[in-house]
């Protein structure tokens, strides 16, 4: 390469991670948008559940064929990736390869590269043919719909390109070393590319040679295209995936968190010793909450908005909900990327104000998300056990209801009447105090 060309390779890197530092940036303002919560005790549990489930997949094989082929995916892309690093030395430096020295190794790497890249390209065919020709049930679902759905598709070519040209720039740098071509040294192994290597052939070294370049610089390029797209993409979960199993909830699935001023002020009714119309002492008033419960995503906390953004879109949650299954109109894949749509647009109200919010008349509920979507559901968990990645819709559809009950008392008239008969009578019936205890005598 010459000196014009490292300096243009410099340049398309400083431009690729300038963009994606950028994007990171943002992303964790969104994040932060959120409430604190406490997702830092039992390390060890959390470090395990990460390596468990983000790094092993635990929880995607349960479905045997989707599970292996994410995984062939998975690891091939990461695994092939690790050339990226060569490239940019080469790239920067100048050099060719530079990573030869490894001699009987880098011939294993490469050549085991190649074979995850043909098993990559396999892998995504499939996955192409179960959206696009057999279209499974959860892929075809009203929540997915529009972008969500050209954005998988745009993933899988994605991929596929970036393997062709990683397979190409190996079959004529493999062809260009056989003819013995300058500088293009005898090093690694091509059991893949090699195949397509004979029809260079016949050809001029100069065009071999300008192939060669021509898949080496659109590899790189695609590669940084590629990570800077993830931000706008399902994909980001390839990032948000670890973080997001090692902050998940280590609480019993049917364990529902208590909002503490509440709790207080219960175990203040309840003390007898209490005076019912003392002022709140002095410095308490803060313990209070704005707000209970949540009806935008300021109102809900940081891991729950990191949870938004790792959604994969793959449906599993919708797929196991009951009440989706029996026609009603929750989804929890929808509310996830509800959330982060709504989120998205906070914003970029944020980033168009010079960094303050200012009241667009929309919230998350009710403009994304109804509130006969909220009450469909049976908190049955099945969402937050199907999950791949330990995603928890569940925890914002319970502060949700909690918003409609507590702040508007919008409950459905069957909960409400019940929640009468427990203050009036101490019972979820509508008889008197006095008959609590009648049931009893009928045993």
């Amino acid at each position: 390469m010459s000196y014009l060309d490292n300096i243009l390779f410099v340049v398309v890197l400083a431009l690729g991670f300038g963009y994606f530092a950028f994007n990171v940036k943002k992303l964790i303002r969104n994040i932060k948008l959120g409430h604190d919560i406490d997702r830092y005790d039992n390390p060890g549990e959390r470090w395990a559940n990460m390596a468990m489930i983000a790094l092993g997949q635990s929880k995607m094989v349960k479905r045997p064929v989707a599970g292996i082929l994410h995984i062939i995916v998975y690891v091939g892309f990461i695994i092939i990736n690790v050339e990226l690093l060569e490239i940019i030395i080469d790239g920067i430096v100048g050099t060719h390869r530079l990573f030869s020295f490894m001699g009987g190794f880098y011939n294993f790497l490469i050549g085991f590269f190649e074979v995850l890249a043909f098993g990559v390209i396999v892998a995504v065919v499939i996955f192409w043919i179960r959206r696009n020709i057999i279209k499974l049930k959860r892929f075809i679902h009203n929540d997915l719909k529009g972008w969500p759905k050209d954005d998988a598709n745009y993933i899988l070519y994605f991929e596929t390109v970036l393997m062709i040209l990683f397979l190409t720039m190996n079959a004529a740098d493999g062809h260009l070393q056989s003819v013995g071509a300058h500088h293009y040294i005898q090093a690694g192994s091509f059991p893949v590319s090699g195949f397509v290597s004979p029809v260079f052939n016949g050809m001029p070294e100069s065009t071999v040679i300008i192939i060669e370049r021509t898949a080496w610089w659109l590899h790189i390029i695609g590669i940084m295209v590629f990570m800077n797209y993830l931000y706008f993409s399902k994909h980001l979960h390839i990032l948000l995936a670890f973080p997001n199993t090692y902050f998940a909830n280590l609480k019993p699935k049917g364990k529902f968190a208590n909002l503490e001023s509440v709790t207080n002020e219960v175990k203040l009714m309840m003390d007898p010793n209490a005076d019912p119309f003392a002022a709140v002492p002095a410095g308490n008033e803060g313990d209070m909450p704005a707000k209970f419960g949540a009806s935008d995503v300021q109102d809900l906390n940081w891991v729950q908005l990191m949870n938004a953004y790792t959604c994969t879109e793959c449906g599993r949650c919708t797929a196991s909900c009951p009440a989706n299954i029996t026609g009603k109109k929750l989804s929890p894949r929808k509310i996830m990327m509800d959330t982060r749509d709504r989120l998205e647009e906070v914003g970029r109200n944020i980033d168009k104000n010079k960094g303050t919010f200012v009241d667009d008349g929309k919230s998350l509920l009710n403009d994304y998300i109804t509130p006969e979507e909220l009450w469909a559901c049976t908190t049955c968990n099945g969402c937050v056990e199907a999950c791949p990645v330990n995603i928890d819709p569940l925890s914002i559809i319970m502060d949700m209801r909690r918003y409609l009950v507590m702040e508007q008392s919008a409950a459905p008239v069957e909960l409400n009447g019940m929640m009468t008969n427990i203050e009036n009578n101490g019972a979820p019936w509508q008889y008197s105090q006095m008959d609590r205890l009648n049931w009893k005598d009928e045993a």
